[in-house]
């Protein structure tokens, strides 16, 4: 870079990936000034997300955090992030450049990294006043059952994951609405019902069918005709694997052990075991759970 035509020894990096780090360490190592350029808000690049790097299986950030503190502690770098290129004019050894360094709304030479700044942005974490969030109705299909048991648990300390076991059991998934209604009703970030929603295997967002039919893809139960069990049961009920029937009767979904190596080929439907499958048992076995007695 350089003040009218007076050269400066300086340079610039532009990228801060581990190249870059490196580039410009050794650049300052010679005695030159470096402005470590990089467009997004930290240096690392890609690198920094990786867990193990080729060919010696070595941890990404053991290769990184050496060259993180020397470029932290070096006099002579300077690091430029949140800033893209705008123009660059004149000759090698003769130039300038141009950046458009976008905001932090932050004091760089006042934060300590602590994050509260993050917790209580006013921008991403808006909050609306109860009044302005649109009201959730519910839907005749929905709302005599689920209103009748958020009211049930409504003042009961921590009841917000057995209000979602009582729905899931009414309706074997999570409609929608529902679950926007329950956040409504309880005052309860949507995102936080989302997170109990998708973490346990009980739970669906998706229609699922009266009866789950789990086949054990496991070692013993694949070495024993598990695949082509799962076969029978997707041509005889024409869905795929993770896919519901059209009369919401089966869901059928694949597991990677059931604990019943025993018994292998296994599957369950709903708490019943069957063991030592044969592919001839399987159409006696989804007439049984379309009969009355399973309805």
């Amino acid at each position: 870079m350089n003040s009218k035509n007076k050269t400066v020894g300086a340079a610039m990096v532009v990228g801060g990936g581990i190249g870059g780090m490196q580039a410009a360490l050794d650049l300052a190592e010679s005695g030159i000034k470096v402005y470590l350029v990089d467009n997004k808000s930290s240096i690392g690049g890609v690198m920094s997300q990786l867990d193990k790097t080729f060919p010696t299986n070595d941890c990404a950030m053991c290769t990184m955090a050496p060259r993180l503190v020397a470029i932290g502690r070096h006099k002579d770098i300077e690091i430029i992030s949140l800033a893209d290129i705008q123009k660059i004019e004149g000759a090698p050894r003769n130039f300038t450049v141009t950046l458009n360094k976008r905001k932090r709304f932050v004091h760089e030479d006042k934060c300590t990294g602590c994050g509260l700044c993050t917790t209580n942005c006013p921008v991403r974490y808006k909050i609306y006043p109860v009044d302005e969030r649109p009201k959730i109705i519910l839907s005749p299909e929905y709302e005599p059952a689920v209103s009748k048991v958020v009211n049930q648990y409504r003042e009961k300390k921590g009841s917000l994951l057995l209000i979602l076991q009582t729905i899931n059991t009414l309706y074997n998934y999570f409609p929608e609405e529902v679950l926007r209604y329950v956040s409504q009703e309880l005052n309860i970030p949507l995102t936080l019902i989302l997170r109990i929603a998708t973490f346990y295997n009980a739970f669906s967002l998706k229609p699922r069918g009266k009866h789950i039919i789990n086949v054990c893809m496991g070692t013993a139960c694949y070495v024993r005709g598990s695949e082509r069990i799962m076969e029978r049961f997707t041509d005889i009920l024409d869905v795929e694997v993770e896919e519901t029937t059209e009369d919401r009767l089966f869901t059928l979904k694949s597991v990677r052990c059931i604990g019943c190596c025993g018994l292998a080929p296994v599957a369950t439907i709903g708490n019943d075991v069957h063991g030592k499958l044969q592919i001839k048992d399987v159409p006696e076995i989804i007439n049984k759970y379309k009969e009355p007695l399973h309805a």
